[in-house]
């Protein structure tokens, strides 16, 4: 069977293009179940663009039902049994290559099962005749509807009012990314997007299911959480909760190491404009991604009133403004819509001055599509020569911004999730999501490195590895469970604890610099409690005394020596002692003494009664 994918993708890893974009995906195939008495039935995986990487939560929980059921990806459509086709209706584009594909399908006599938007928002088109559907709603379904399919029957399957269930198995296109969609649907009424009329009404998942399957895919290995939704912003509003309610809950779940990140999806400026102050604390925590995907689709109020977009354009600058002011060195990714039906001149130049006003490194720029059944289908067209022309402009305006320039020689933290498409470079990225390239082996995927940024490009930037973040510390659950103690990073404004800290979870310059990650990973490595069962009172006296001599090293200035230096002060510290700790172990000494001294006579006294 095949499976191609045409549905929203999130996308970056060396291609060029920006992250979290509404693209065409690349196909994904799966095989279907093995028979006895027959080969293996198979589904292919074939990329529309192989230039495009990526994935769907939609598509990953599909193929996960259908390998729990015996299929498996393929890379051949000419053996595939059957194909699956993933679709996304925001643009013309994505319907037009899935007719394209419908009509290969049918070419090659194969059966066809046709999910998404599409077929849910129109579903009488006549490309739809003879094939199964998948509602966005049914996909917990696809197996049924495949084996139907497969049997000769077409399946059509479109209501529902309940919400598929998280934990379905689920097949990752990245092992290490977990995409989780936190609702369906939205509750805006754009005039040109047919999504509210194919995904419904908003429809949110509950905070505490949410946060259960953070924990659940963190155990599995998960470094990257990404949420996804029609607009990220609007969560929560049907069931009387917000975003900052969830996002909070989910922060708690994530190791304090900062080993797995979390990556906000992207939000409309009406829905977030009351909750600025919250997300942009968020936004700042260790563990999560300092980037946020705002689309403002226009620089001019009149056609945002007439693509019915609901704010304004200084509402969006007040977003833009706010979170950069309070998130240091955030990245704010947006789209922008050239064409729209009614856009003049002078429209079109406050759009161009908007995106030249913020030199935003990530912009999603597009041509207006009329999508059949929306009001703006219906609207007075600008001239496609001149919508081109726009586009073309912005694109060069845009194209012309240099971002990353200053980051050469900077010492950053990545976190390594992929292979870059050129198949040399691995991808990581910085905790504002600066896609950073570098060589080195496969088996630093799923991990997190300090890098020295080596030179820049216009979508990216190149570094080498300096160390790998060390996990010394990170204990297991269990001996967390014996020792009673509590996850905790320094870095985090919400984090107030009693305890020796545990090693700063962001990049080494939001923590003091490269001096600051080289003094953790000395303590951390070299003083680290000779002894991990020291728990007595005595211990914690030599354990009091390396947090002493951790803060002469960073009043003396020891930190920025070098590491054999630190070392040595390290280990020498400790045996200095105080006064006052001498007179604590003093008293402790006395105290011991005279207690077993009190329970002999105490015992002498009772035998002499008897």
């Amino acid at each position: 069977m095949k499976m191609e994918d045409i549905e929203d993708l999130l996308v970056g890893n060396g291609s060029g293009s920006p992250p979290g974009f509404r693209l065409p995906l690349n196909a994904v195939g799966v095989n279907l179940k093995k028979n006895k008495n027959k080969p293996a039935r198979q589904l292919s995986e074939t990329p529309i663009s192989s230039k495009i990487p990526g994935t769907q939560s939609d598509s990953e929980y599909m193929a996960g039902q259908l390998s729990s059921f015996g299929y498996s990806l393929s890379d051949s459509p000419e053996e595939a049994d059957l194909w699956l086709i993933n679709t996304c209706t925001v643009k013309s584009p994505s319907q037009s290559a899935m007719d394209t594909l419908i009509s290969k399908g049918k070419s090659a006599k194969k059966p066809l099962v046709v999910a998404g938007c599409v077929p849910q928002g129109s579903r009488n088109v006549k490309e739809l005749d003879g094939v199964s559907i998948v509602g966005v709603q049914q996909i917990d379904r696809v197996v049924e509807v495949v084996e139907e399919t497969l049997k000769g029957h077409e399946v059509r399957l479109l209501n529902r009012k309940t919400l598929p269930a998280l934990d379905l198995p689920k097949v990752r296109k990245n092992k290490f990314v977990e995409i989780l969609p936190i609702n369906v649907g939205c509750l805006g009424a754009c005039t040109y997007c047919k999504t509210k009329h194919a995904r419904g009404h908003l429809g949110s998942y509950t905070v505490d299911s949410l946060a259960g399957r953070v924990k659940t895919v963190i155990d599995d290995g998960v470094k990257e959480i990404w949420l996804s939704s029609e607009d990220t912003g609007a969560y929560g509003r049907d069931i009387g909760v917000n975003l900052p309610i969830l996002l909070n809950a989910i922060v708690a779940e994530l190791p304090s190491d900062a080993s797995t990140m979390l990556r906000i999806g992207m939000t409309n400026p009406p829905f977030i404009l009351e909750h600025l102050k919250e997300i942009a604390e968020i936004l700042r925590h260790p563990c999560v991604y300092s980037f946020l995907h705002v689309p403002v689709q226009s620089g001019s109020d009149a056609i945002l009133t007439a693509m019915n977009r609901e704010y304004t354009v200084n509402e969006f600058r007040t977003v833009v403004d706010t979170l950069t002011e309070l998130v240091p060195g955030i990245q704010i990714a947006t789209d922008i819509i050239c064409g729209f039906p009614g856009e003049t001149d002078i429209d079109f130049s406050q759009t161009v001055s908007l995106i030249k006003a913020y030199k935003f490194a990530q912009v999603h720029i597009s041509q207006f599509y009329p999508r059949p059944g929306t009001p703006a289908a219906r609207m007075k067209k600008v001239p496609s020569n001149i919508v081109k022309q726009r586009s073309r402009e912005l694109t060069s305006v845009f194209e012309a911004f240099t971002p990353y320039n200053g980051m050469e020689g900077r010492v950053e933290r990545i976190w390594i999730t992929d292979i870059a498409t050129d198949g040399i470079h691995l991808v990581g990225h910085t905790k504002a999501y600066v896609q950073v390239l570098i060589v080195a082996q496969e088996s630093m995927l799923g991990t997190s490195a300090i890098v020295k940024i080596t030179s820049v490009g216009r979508w990216s930037v190149f570094g080498e590895v300096i160390e790998t973040v060390n996990q010394i510390n990170h204990k297991s659950k269990s001996v967390e469970k014996m020792l009673g103690e509590e996850k905790c990073s320094p870095c985090s404004d919400s984090c107030a604890c009693s305890r020796e800290a545990e090693p700063c979870a962001c990049g080494p310059e939001s923590c003091g610099g490269q001096s600051a990650s080289k003094q953790s990973d000395v303590f951390q490595n070299d003083v680290h409690l000779e002894d991990q069962n020291r728990r007595t009172l005595v211990g914690w006296l030599l354990r009091k005394r390396k947090i002493q001599a951790q803060k002469m090293v960073e009043n003396n200035g020891i930190a920025s020596g070098s590491q054999k230096k630190q070392q040595e002060w390290a280990k020498a510290a400790p045996g200095e002692w105080g006064v006052v700790d001498r007179a604590v172990l003093g008293g402790l000494i006395v105290s011991i003494f005279s207690t077993v001294a009190l329970l002999i006579h105490l015992g002498f006294k009772t035998m002499s009664s008897k």
